[in-house]
């Protein structure tokens, strides 16, 4: 349990990740800061759509957002990401 919190905190330090600003669409943002405020991370397969919608093709994003034994909190370097925090 502890691995998966500190990965989605983290990432995978050994593949850093470039987000690029033009996948922070409207609804990417909308989502993102939704999930951050009610700590409720349900929608992040949704998210993953939206990026990928927006054009990401980062696989790590992508799956980190996508796997259904992720952990995800206050604090998920995904979302940290979308909104600009780190």
């Amino acid at each position: 349990m502890h691995c998966r919190l500190l990965r989605d905190i983290f990432g995978n330090p050994f593949r850093p990740v470039t987000f690029s600003p033009s996948w922070r669409t409207d609804t990417a943002l909308s989502l993102a800061q939704g999930m951050y405020d009610s700590r409720d991370f349900g929608a992040m397969p949704i998210l993953a759509d939206a990026l990928q919608d927006a054009g990401c093709d980062n696989h790590d994003i992508l799956s980190h957002c996508r796997d259904p034994k992720g952990v995800h909190v206050r604090g998920c370097w995904v979302v940290d990401l979308v909104l600009v925090k780190s």
